[in-house]
């Protein structure tokens, strides 16, 4: 354990102590969002994401650690482990390392190598690999060997089965493969081809009916996107490495200058290569570049989700939610400043002139009737339609603004059992209007409601492994949840399960309690919920929020083994719990200053992290961290792609980050692309370096194409204003 400590401390570059107590935390069964806000003293303030990549690497280490011990007892067991093999064994970094020299020794399914064995020509292979300088011809020495009992009648039968065990011998030599694995890694290209048949068809992978890339330079995308390719029977995809370099590296390896039998042996390895090793090669490359390039894209969606999940909230207006369609008409839902559906109806502005004008005038009765302040529109099928329907409408009521919301998931969650227990009275597709409206309010609550994967801002997600991307969106998720925070008397059980100790059965007994017993009045009541304990508590107190308790701290990110300390942190500042809400931050660290930090946490019985931490809750109870970021794009007009020209300087949303670039709504219902080499006017590895899902960003327009509904923007060399 101390070498995996070790190996941590210097990986992450963090102080060894500060590791160890992260494992032991986590070995207790602390959450990650526990650990990171309320035990920054033990860690040194490591934020929620180097946490999580610590705890992912200390699994994958004690996963090393765990197989380092399996390999070891079962090459012992068959008396084969020498003190040789087991500093090897020891040495080993990777998974890949390990499985390289258990090679030899793991047993094996029927080969042509275990048949030789079985024929007796094992001492002859040895014999001819150990190449001594006197040996004698292969031939004479495989005259010995002729035994027809035993299946071998000839010469030439003795020699080929002494050949196939030299080839294995060859093919598991750990030394050899790790060679061979740095010559391709440097030197080897990934070509991809169109199918036989396929050479004219116009697909998504044109771009690879003919490509190749080192794989050094290869991109994550370009591997999922010739992977998808080659399973859907477009491409076939190969591994191509010189040849003659790779029969290099085989022979330096194995042939002793001025043996014996060297041209055999030279045959052996060469058969070795070509039959053996280079397709089990070329198997290990494409899955290690298939499992970088989904690490990679998973980190991708990873860094995407956070910023979407962490929209600012446009909270306590009553919001009409559209969402727009042809053949079954307009859903829509009228849902009050706490999310609670007021209103439905369908309309149908695309069917005629008659229908678009009853569709506005429908909807003008709605927006008056209950005073509705936004619309969000969904921006699926038909949202151009309703969005010019919106304009016309909103030139006849005024005080309304409208926004385009991503209804990416809308659909699976409509459908979904969770949604026919929320809302069934309502058909599936209203209950898609309703959660269009109540994601322009709290994208954040409506969307954990909704698989992660079905929110449409990664790459490729479908293609990725499954409980791997699972893990580390349901991570994102559960991060932006406790960092904002939820209040104990609203939230949904899709909410509360997210919350740090809690999970789904437990968020369902919240919910019951409190629809049994009326609202929370103290964060201390949640402990009389079933299957609520003491260390669920203690996990999860932080991050709830009670603004109907008459102890203000109940409202705050304050955990509640941190009340007293609280308490004295007013006292020794001046201040009470009842006027310093009232205060301000500014004058209240003054005083902390004042006093001095140390000295005043020393007094409090807590670290300075938390002081801080403590002294930041006291002044905004109940605040929303996404409320300090810039607001979302509100609209009252409409734009169409043919208004576009280039030249045209726009603002808009950044919808999705991938490895080639940015998309961003500019209002037009299809999003343009900012290429990577047009973000920013210095050299960038990825758009994440500088851009984030949900940013408001000025581009200009390059190019429009109508034909084929592509926007090329650029966000360099802007007209200064």
């Amino acid at each position: 354990m101390e070498q995996i400590l070790e190996t941590l401390s210097a990986e992450l570059k963090q102080p060894l102590q500060y590791v160890k107590n992260v494992v032991d935390l986590l070995d207790e069964g602390n959450t990650i969002p526990f650990i990171a806000r309320y035990r920054k003293e033990v860690h040194g303030a490591m934020d929620d994401t180097t946490l999580r990549n610590l705890a992912d690497r200390l699994q994958y280490l004690r996963n090393l650690a765990q197989r380092r011990e399996e390999i070891r007892k079962s090459i012992d067991a068959q008396e084969k482990l020498t003190d040789e093999l087991s500093a090897a064994i020891d040495s080993a970094k990777t998974l890949s390392e390990l499985e390289d020299l258990y090679r030899p020794y793991k047993p094996k399914r029927r080969t042509r190598a275990t048949v030789a064995k079985e024929k007796g020509l094992e001492p002859l292979a040895l014999e001819l690999y150990a190449q001594k300088r006197d040996l004698p011809a292969p031939e004479a020495l495989a005259e010995d060997y002729i035994n027809p009992d035993l299946g071998v009648s000839s010469v030439e039968e003795a020699l080929a089965g002494a050949s196939d065990i030299i080839a294995e011998m060859i093919s598991d030599d750990a030394s050899i493969r790790k060679a061979l694995r740095s010559l391709m890694q440097r030197s080897a290209v990934l070509r991809s081809v169109a199918v036989k048949g396929k050479e004219e068809e116009t697909s998504v992978y044109q771009l690879y009916y003919d490509f190749s890339q080192p794989l050094s330079k290869l991109q994550g995308h370009q591997v999922l996107a010739v992977n998808r390719g080659e399973r859907e029977g477009f491409l076939k995809v190969t591994i191509e490495v010189d040849h003659e370099q790779a029969l290099l590296c085989v022979r330096r390896a194995v042939l002793i200058p001025g043996g014996g039998a060297t041209a055999f042996v030279r045959a052996a390895a060469d058969d070795a290569y070509d039959r053996l090793i280079a397709p089990s090669m070329e198997r290990e490359l494409r899955t290690s570049l298939t499992d970088d390039a989904s690490e990679g894209a998973i980190h991708n969606f990873a860094l995407n989700l956070r910023p979407l999940l962490m929209q600012p909230p446009v909270k306590g207006h009553v919001t009409m939610g559209l969402d727009p369609g042809y053949s079954h008409g307009c859903k829509v839902a009228v849902v009050d400043g706490t999310g609670k559906v007021l209103d439905t109806s369908v309309v149908y502005p695309t069917f005629s002139k008659a229908k678009r004008e009853e569709a506005i005038v429908t909807l003008a009765g709605l927006i008056r009737k209950h005073r509705v302040e936004h619309i969000a529109i969904g921006n699926g099928t038909a949202s151009r339609e309703t969005e010019n329907a919106v304009c016309e409408l909103l030139g006849r009521v005024k005080g309304v603004s409208y926004m385009i919301v991503s209804e990416a998931g809308a659909s699976v969650y409509s459908a979904s059992p969770l949604a026919a227990e929320e809302f069934p009275q309502y058909d599936v597709n209203l209950r898609s209007a309703v959660s269009i409206a109540r994601r322009m309010q709290d994208p954040l609550a409506e969307l954990v409601k909704i698989d992660p994967k079905a929110i449409g801002v990664g790459q490729y997600q479908h293609d990725l492994p499954e409980k791997r991307l699972d893990e580390t969106l349901g991570g994102v998720v559960e991060d932006c949840v406790n960092a904002v925070g939820v209040d104990l008397n609203t939230a949904s059980p899709s909410l509360l399960r997210r919350v740090s100790g809690l999970n789904a059965a437990i968020a369902k007994n919240i919910v019951a309690y409190r629809e049994e017993n009326g609202a929370f009045t103290a964060r201390k009541q949640v402990l009389k919920v079933p299957k609520l304990g003491a260390k669920a508590y203690e996990q999860a107190a932080g991050f709830l929020r009670v603004p109907e308790s008459k102890q203000i701290l109940d409202n705050t990110g304050v955990h509640p083994e941190s009340y007293e300390a609280a308490e004295k942190l007013l006292t020794l500042c001046g201040y009470t719990l009842k006027n310093v809400a009232e205060g301000d931050i500014k004058e209240l660290n003054a005083r902390m200053e004042e006093y001095g930090i140390s000295k005043a946490a020393e007094a409090c019985g807590v670290g300075v992290p938390t002081l801080r931490d403590i002294a930041k809750e006291l002044l905004k109870p109940g605040r929303d961290p996404r409320d300090e970021l810039p607001a979302p794009i509100l609209r009252t007009d409409v734009l169409e792609m043919k208004d576009l020209k280039p030249g045209m300087v726009l603002t808009g949303t950044v919808r999705n980050v991938i490895d080639f670039g940015v998309f961003v709504d500019i209002g037009v219902h299809q999003d343009g692309l900012v290429h990577i080499s047009r973000v920013c006017n210095k050299y960038i590895k990825h758009p994440s370096e500088v851009v984030s899902v949900g940013d408001i960003v000025k581009v200009a327009v390059l190019e429009v194409d109508e034909k084929r509904k592509r926007i090329s923007l650029t966000m360099r060399d802007l007209p200064k204003e």
